[in-house]
């Protein structure tokens, strides 16, 4: 994805200052000296910071110099295209997202243990309450995963595999990592599964992704726990006593 002179041993710095267009002061510009990689990952996160505030058309190599106070030459030199670049951004969301999932995991760690089809129930809302607070403290990070996800699929149309590949990634972690939540939810409350557990994690995270997004429209947070409530009910009613 990345310019193919870059290395991981050398480092980057930039020490011209940049002129601010129309005249305006110049942007300030950093003299850190910083591994290749460690540069690339500053970008990101500069165009990720960007993107929140105003979507990915805000997205611009200039932007992004000027938020990380580097010469626009050193952003063209770290990634080769726009295109290299968005992609980067959606897997670092990737992995966001793959630690959101991995909290559920953490609070069925932290709960009381009780058995039966009550204890699934109880151990699922709280897995389903922990993903849930993620969202509700950053929802303009939640919003850009959607921006960026919709973005790559057109470039996927457009004759770009890579870039679609990644949304693929997104939703293939979620469904392993919610998949493992549910099989030790199971475990710790003597249940077995009635159906395949992949195929529950995967419906139920469907209609938790549409309430994410009907959330981030209408911001109805009581109409929220009202559907967490259900998907909790419908998960557990899929497990019997083993």
């Amino acid at each position: 994805m990345t310019s193919s002179m870059m290395t991981d041993t050398m480092t980057t710095d930039a020490v011209t200052v940049q002129s601010a267009p129309s005249g305006g002061p110049a942007a300030p510009v950093s003299t850190t000296r910083l591994t290749a990689d460690q540069r690339r990952r500053q970008l990101i996160e500069c165009a990720l910071d960007i993107a929140e505030r105003g979507g990915i058309g805000a997205v611009t190599v200039r932007a992004i110099a000027r938020e990380a106070g580097i010469s626009l030459g050193m952003v063209h030199y770290c990634f080769a295209s726009k295109e290299a670049l968005l992609t980067e951004m959606a897997e670092r969301l990737v992995l966001e997202l793959s630690t959101a999932s991995q909290m559920m995991l953490a609070a069925v760690g932290d709960a009381p243990q009780a058995p039966g089809r009550a204890g699934l129930h109880e151990l699922v809302r709280i897995g389903l309450n922990a993903m849930w607070s993620i969202v509700e403290a950053n929802p303009n990070r939640r919003l850009l995963t959607y921006e960026i996800a919709t973005h790559a699929l057109r470039l996927r149309e457009a004759g770009s595999p890579d870039a679609g590949d990644v949304v693929g990634e997104q939703y293939r972690i979620m469904d392993r990592e919610v998949t493992a939540f549910l099989d030790e939810s199971a475990v710790r409350t003597g249940m077995v599964w009635t159906e395949p557990v992949e195929a529950i994690a995967h419906r139920n995270l469907s209609i938790v992704d549409g309430l994410v997004l009907r959330w981030l429209v209408d911001r109805d947070t009581d109409a929220i726990a009202v559907g967490l409530a259900e998907v909790a009910n419908a998960i557990a009613a899929k497990a019997v006593e083993s």
